[in-house]
This record gives C-alpha cells, sequence and structure tokens, in this order.
C-alpha cells in the first residue's frame, strides 16, 4: 500500500493506492488564503500540518488494515511558495505563494543580478517564483531576511515535519529560480544573487528516490507496522504528469485547475524563455518539460460564482450543452496577473462589450472563452519554442464540464482526451512515486496513462468564429496594461 499528498493551494489531498494501483481511500481538508494586500496572496504553513494530520487520520480510521501496510508515501505540492525558517527550524512568516506578485521588482533586479539566469535556470525571472520573494523579503522586512537559516518549498516543509530532513526533488526545485535545470544541482550564482548560500537549501533528490522515512511516532499514530519511506515526490504539476503516465518525450496534458498548465514532456532542457514558457526538470531521472501556465483558469469560474452569488454548477446550467457561437463579449482572465505569455503581475482582468442586453449567460460564456484564449496563447508559444501540440490529456476540475472542454479545443485547435480519472492528480501521482522509491521498478512499467473515455475535438461548425474574438482579446491587453500603468503615475 502506498500513500499520495497533494499540498494545494485549495486543499490538502491523500491517497491510499494498492499494488493494483487502485485508490481504495482518499481524504481532502480544505485550505483558505489570506490576501493582506491586492495581488497578495499567503497560507499558514501551520494549517498545511494540521489539514495533513487530520486528512490521514480520517484514512487510518477508514481504513485501519491498508493503512497498517502502508510502506511509502509521496508527497506533491503547490510550486514556487517561500517557507522561511530561523535557527530552530520555526516559521518565521507566513507562506507567500505561487500567485502572489508583489515581487515585480525583485524579478527585474534578480536578472540584473545574475544575467545568465534565463538560461541557467530555464525561465524568465517572474514573481511567482521563489527567488524574487527571497529578494522582496530582504527589501521589506530586512529583519525576517536576517533570521532565515532555511527556504523550504511547500512539500519540502511538510516532509521536515513528517521526517525531520530537509529535502526536495529536482521538478519543485526547478520553480525557485535557484536550480542549475540542466545539470540538476544548485546554482552557487543564482543562490548568490539572493544573498543566500546552499547551506540555506535543502538536499536535491530525484522524485523517485528515497528522501526520509516517517517519524515513528507518527506511524504508530495512523496505525502503520514498519515507518513508511517517504519518496523525493514531485511539484503539481509534475506529480500530475506521474499520475498521468506523462513521463515519455513528447507526451503532453492541460490541466484545468485554479491556475491552467499545457504541459509537454521533454527528453532534455530545452529553454525558451521567451514568451513565459517554463523549462524545468521533470520528478524522474533524465528527463525535462516545458510548460506554459496561466494564472486564473477555473479559479475565475469560482471568482465569477462568487461574485454572482450563484454556484458554478448553476452557472454552467444556464449555457447550452453546446456553444454555436462566441459570446458578444470578451473577458481577460487576470485576476492575478498573468506568467505566459505576458510575465505581468500588474495586469487585471476585463470584461469588455458589456451592453444593455448583455446577459448573465453571456458573461458566463465569456469567462469560459477568456481562460481558452489564455490556453491559446500557451498552444502558439509552445509551438514557437518546437513543442507543437495537436492532442494531450485534459485534468483538473474544471475538466468535468465538457462543454468547457470543448470550447477550449476549438480555441486552441488541440484534440482533448477526457480521463476516466482525470481528477486523481497530483495525490495519485504522488503515491506512484512513493511505489518507485520503495520497490525500485522502471518508471514505465508503473506510470501507465489512464483510460480515455471520451476525445474531445475542435467543433469544425466553428472554426473561423474565435478569429475575432481572440484577435480582440489580444488587443485588449496592451490597452488595460497601459491604461492601468496610467492610472498608477496619476
Amino acid at each position: 500500500m502506498f500513500v499520495g499528498i497533494d499540498l494545494g493551494t485549495s486543499a490538502v489531498k491523500a491517497v491510499l493506492v494498492n499494488g493494483s494501483q487502485d485508490v481504495v481511500g482518499a481524504c481532502s481538508r480544505a485550505l483558505t488564503i489570506s490576501s493582506p494586500r491586492d495581488g497578495w496572496n499567503e497560507q499558514d504553513p501551520g494549517d498545511w500540518w494540521t489539514a495533513t494530520l487530520s486528512a490521514l487520520d480520517a484514512l487510518a480510521a477508514a481504513h485501519p488494515r491498508e493503512m497498517a501496510d502502508v510502506r511509502g508515501i509521496g508527497l506533491s505540492g503547490q510550486q514556487h511558495g517561500a517557507v522561511l525558517l530561523g535557527d530552530a527550524g520555526q516559521v518565521l512568516r507566513p507562506c507567500i505563494l505561487w500567485n502572489d506578485v508583489r515581487a515585480a521588482a525583485e524579478s527585474r533586479e534578480f536578472e540584473r543580478r545574475f544575467p545568465d539566469s534565463r538560461q541557467v535556470c530555464g525561465n524568465v525571472a517572474m514573481p511567482g517564483f521563489t527567488a524574487p520573494k527571497l529578494l522582496w523579503v530582504a527589501h521589506h522586512e530586512p529583519e525576517i531576511f536576517a533570521a532565515t537559516r532555511h527556504v523550504l518549498l511547500p512539500k519540502a516543509w511538510l516532509r521536515y515535519r513528517l521526517c525531520g530532513e530537509m529535502i526536495e526533488d529536482m521538478s519543485d526545485a526547478s520553480g525557485t529560480l535557484w536550480l542549475d535545470v540542466g545539470r540538476r544541482c544548485w546554482s552557487d550564482a543564482a543562490l548568490e544573487a539572493t544573498g543566500l548560500a546552499r547551506d540555506a537549501m535543502p538536499a536535491l533528490v530525484e522524485g523517485t528516490a528515497r528522501a526520509g522515512r516517517v517519524h515513528p511516532a507518527l506511524a504508530r499514530r495512523w496505525g502503520m507496522k514498519d515507518a513508511p519511506i517517504l519518496a523525493g515526490g514531485a511539484g503539481d504539476n509534475a506529480a500530475g504528469a506521474v499520475g498521468l503516465g506523462a513521463v515519455g518525450a513528447g507526451s503532453a496534458f492541460v490541466s484545468l485547475g485554479t491556475s491552467g498548465v499545457v504541459w509537454v514532456t521533454t527528453d532534455r532542457f530545452r529553454p525558451h524563455p521567451q514568451g513565459g514558457i517554463h523549462a524545468f526538470c521533470h520528478a524522474v531521472p533524465d528527463m525535462w518539460h516545458q510548460m506554459g501556465v496561466t494564472l486564473s483558469a477555473a479559479s475565475s469560474l469560482a471568482w465569477w460564482a462568487r461574485t454572482t452569488g450563484v454556484a458554478e454548477a448553476d452557472l454552467l446550467a444556464e449555457l447550452p450543452e453546446r456553444v454555436t457561437r462566441p459570446s458578444p463579449v470578451i473577458f481577460l482572465p487576470y485576476l492575478s496577473g498573468e506568467r505566459t505569455p505576458h510575465n505581468d503581475g500588474d495586469i487585471r482582468g476585463v470584461f469588455a462589450g458589456l451592453s444593455s442586453g448583455t446577459t448573465r449567460a453571456d458573461m458566463t460564456q465569456a469567462v469560459l472563452e477568456g481562460v481558452a484564449f489564455s490556453f491559446r496563447d500557451v498552444v502558439d508559444v509552445l509551438a514557437d519554442a518546437h513543442s507543437p501540440l495537436a492532442q494531450a490529456d485534459v485534468i483538473g476540475g474544471g475538466s468535468r464540464s465538457r462543454l468547457w472542454i470543448s470550447i477550449i479545443a476549438t480555441v486552441t485547435g488541440v484534440s482533448l482526451h477526457r480521463l476516466a480519472h482525470g481528477e486523481q492528480g497530483g495525490a495519485f501521482g504522488a503515491a506512484r512515486l512513493a511505489r518507485l522509491a520503495v520497490t525500485g521498478e522502471s518508471v514505465g512499467s508503473v506510470c501507465l496513462p489512464p483510460q480515455r473515455v471520451e476525445t474531445v475535438h475542435p467543433d469544425p461548425a466553428l472554426s473561423g468564429a474565435y478569429d475575432v474574438p481572440l484577435a480582440r482579446y489580444r488587443a485588449l491587453y496592451g490597452g488595460v496594461r497601459d491604461a492601468m500603468r496610467a492610472g498608477a503615475r496619476s
């Protein structure tokens, strides 16, 4: 038996997986985000620990015999967050999250300090990454920075609580801007650019490697016969790829979660920082990936539901089963800034084209289409990066909506495969990594693709219908950006 734990932004999810790779138990505990200022997003790591304990306690209560036989635990986690620890391993401040955009100036400063960063680290410095966050802390909270002895990503901190060791895997470490992604080791030059040294960093392992063992007291708490081995694990998207079997070169998926991701696995390090494409290590040895990100995907629909006071399902129920024309309204889904292709933490969302005849259904459809347009931007940049897409699996909470998947397929021109278990995600991939760490089996024998239940192709009846709305969407970005900058100067 193996356990996978996914430390997400909105919840901690734990799954219990048997030797046949069936999920025999699952539990989720919700998390909340604190936003002390516009564009700032933080969480208390203590809440992660409380949620993790509660989830595993519930699994142990519901499945005591299976939990007794757990041999390994894998960890998946939200990327880029900065957990700062003091001399005694204590948390010094709330974790600054991946979707926090306060460090825009520090991103530019990091690249000035380390001019080779894009080729070494594989990415443009963006506010969401970890290194600019540390420069922000150094500038605005110097006493906290001076007291910082260790910097951990969210799942590495969770490992620290589980076993007392500071260890990180290559995929998650790639999102810090401190990793030499091609060589799969910490970059001293990148660390120096943020006033840090290697002794502040966790040890590095592959996601399939053994990386600690659960404290015996915790193993006893959950009724385990032996303290399970911890796997190196993965960043959330890499764990999702492992769960989907996207471990071979050219395999691809689209994640329609809180944020949106388009992923392509590569067999070598291929940086293409222009256009905001990320080049990271995969969680399996000797593999990498390219990835584009839109920061507000399913969270755009969640925001619209909160704003209208209508449940997401009810909003979607107001739309037809199949759209016959684009919405007359354009929505820019930049509620937390945008990563690919704009790398703009200051841009914000907009509805455009409203009239006295606009309906709530028009606006809901515009939200779905705005997210689809953001995916189209990512797909086009990936094509420029020599990773063109014709098909991909689709995962994430938004994948429950066939209508939304159809819109995305039509707008991007990519056929999307719906999966029998499209929402297992990072926790299931983490459990697979736990198995690999314990058994030493080959990646290919364990990381098999799930069953595809339907392929949603681009709608030929709407061929070309989105060309004008897409052009309007792209034109709006520049106007909104300039208007916001003018407002900031006034």
